[in-house]
């Protein structure tokens, strides 16, 4: 059976599943996220209520009447405006333009209307079926155009594209007409996580989306990168006209470029509430300098317009990310050799040891200036932390102070070294430690190689520390246990941790994290 797998035809066995569709045509698609099921074209098409002719002087675009009067030739036109494609303008007077003729089922009628400017109507000139054509409306008339016996002939009216229609004569032709694509065009459609669904002749299948970057915005395209993880992005809002992704939000994004918000668009939103929020629209927004313009959606705006809250989207750019933190040297000069840029290393060599800090930081600079420099360490030395679940704000704080939120590696300083303590304090943020309420305070004791926050309860919220023997009255940063959030727990060798003195940059990474 014949079905679309991500707009492409493809050949499947009858009955195949989802999952088989898949597997055979190795269609981008990771597992947990939604797919779009579209029943098929007709099914798809009748949503659509706007159409693009396209001439060789530019296009005209047409709204369909919803009107009941109107269904007839409404559904004449889905059925066969595709044989309007690459006929000439027949004629083109002051009053008029029309393109034809084509055969259809419908009866003429003798009857004299009036029409206004902007009116699209199906004439069977001489009275025949067999010479329809469509007119396009220049001014108001009165006149017999041999309409079919419903809403006086007309079937759409002209939106946009009047410049065009007025410079239109009998030397130009149709090259293509198009549906346009709406929110409201695939709302109907499934929304599926089950991949044991059967698919039926015709079917349309959506498994991911991808994007064009925008050039001109290198810090908040880095920002996009950052919250695709594990090749999927989850929805945190949606509304008509856009879906939001706001994992990042609070993070403080620089104006680059902005642009019209278009169907399609995705900005990162650069200033006021919300700031680090990410969107993508649905529907055109105006223009504001409050949101940069990141990119373009290249394929899937069908999974975007059905997608909710807490959905996964599995994402594919057109743009590989050029993040080299937390790969070996080895690996970062294959993977920048595949890209066409030069490897340069400062410091440590080896192949095995992992990269914690690149310049420059974002995959648009690298590929513009062809070459980026990596620093390195040993794998030894980077310290792999894994996170609790209960307590969200503290770690969360973390990761925003030492840049795990948006990179597969961060560092944070050490702020106190005392020998002989069995601790270890990392410099923090007062200001951004507000809103660090207690939780997951330690109950009995605290374990050697847990990392903890000073909370609120304590006038020096927001320090870091790391124990490194059990302790029964005080936390990491040698405060009361009601001052104290565990965070998780350090699950490479820390031993050597004891030993920096004041002033020294330790690189972090989340255990099983992957980059």
């Amino acid at each position: 059976m014949l079905i679309k797998v991500n707009g492409e035809e493809v050949e499947v066995a009858d009955a195949s599943t989802i999952q088989d569709v898949i597997d055979e045509t190795n269609a981008p698609y990771t597992p947990g996220s939604i797919i779009c099921l579209i029943k098929g074209k007709k099914e798809l098409e009748k949503n659509i209520s706007k159409y693009k002719i396209k001439t060789n002087k530019g296009s005209i675009i047409l709204q369909l009447d919803e009107s009941e009067e109107a269904k007839p030739l409404v559904d004449m036109w889905k059925n066969q405006y595709e044989e309007f494609v690459d006929l000439d303008i027949r004629w083109s007077t002051p009053t008029e333009v029309a393109i034809g003729p084509i055969v259809t089922d419908l009866e003429p009628t003798s009857d004299e209307y009036k029409y206004f400017e902007g009116d699209v109507v199906l004439s069977l000139s001489s009275f025949s079926n067999e010479s329809t054509h469509l007119i396009m409306l220049k001014e108001n008339t009165t006149n017999v155009y041999s309409v079919p016996p419903y809403n006086k002939g007309i079937f759409a009216r002209v939106i946009g594209g009047k410049k065009t229609l007025s410079e239109l004569t009998d030397d130009d032709k149709v090259t293509a007409i198009e549906p346009i694509i709406e929110r409201s065009t695939t709302t109907d459609s499934a929304s599926v996580s089950d991949l044991s669904t059967v698919l039926e002749e015709g079917n349309e299948l959506y498994t991911y989306i991808s994007f064009n970057i925008d050039e001109e915005s290198p810090t908040c395209v880095e920002h996009l990168f950052s919250l695709i993880k594990d090749g999927r992005i989850k929805v945190s809002y949606d509304s008509e006209s856009f879906i939001g992704f706001y994992d990042l939000a609070g993070i403080d994004k620089p104006k680059e470029k902005t642009t019209q918000r278009t169907r399609g668009t995705i900005t990162v939103r650069n200033d006021g509430v919300g700031v680090g929020r990410l969107y993508i629209y649905r529907e055109n927004r105006v223009l504001t300098p409050n949101h940069t313009t990141v990119g373009h959606i290249a394929n899937g705006m069908e999974i975007i317009d059905i997608a909710k809250e807490n959905d996964f989207i599995t994402v594919k750019a057109e743009q590989q990310r050029l993040m080299l933190l937390n790969k070996t040297q080895k690996e970062a000069t294959e993977m920048l050799s595949a890209a066409g840029v030069e490897h340069m290393i400062d410091g440590l060599i080896d192949d095995d040891a992992i990269i914690v800090e690149q310049m420059p930081k974002h995959t648009i600079d690298i590929l513009k200036e062809g070459q980026v420099i990596t620093k390195a360490i040993k794998k030894e030395d980077l310290c792999s932390i894994k996170f609790v679940d209960n307590a969200p704000r503290s770690v969360r704080y973390f990761k925003y102070l030492s840049g795990l939120l948006e990179n597969p590696v961060g560092k944070i300083k050490v702020h106190f070294a005392v020998p002989g303590m069995h601790i270890i304090i990392f410099e923090g943020d007062k200001k951004l430690a507000k809103g660090l309420v207690p939780e997951n305070n330690p109950v009995d004791k605290v374990i050697r190689g847990q990392i903890g926050i000073t909370n609120m309860a304590s006038k020096s919220a927001g320090l870091i520390g790391i124990r490194f023997e059990d302790n029964l009255e005080f936390g990491p940063t040698a405060e009361a246990f009601e001052a104290t959030n565990i965070i998780g727990d350090i699950t490479s060798d820390y031993d050597h941790l004891e030993k920096l003195k004041e002033g020294v940059v330790v690189y972090v990474t989340e255990s099983n994290h992957e980059s």
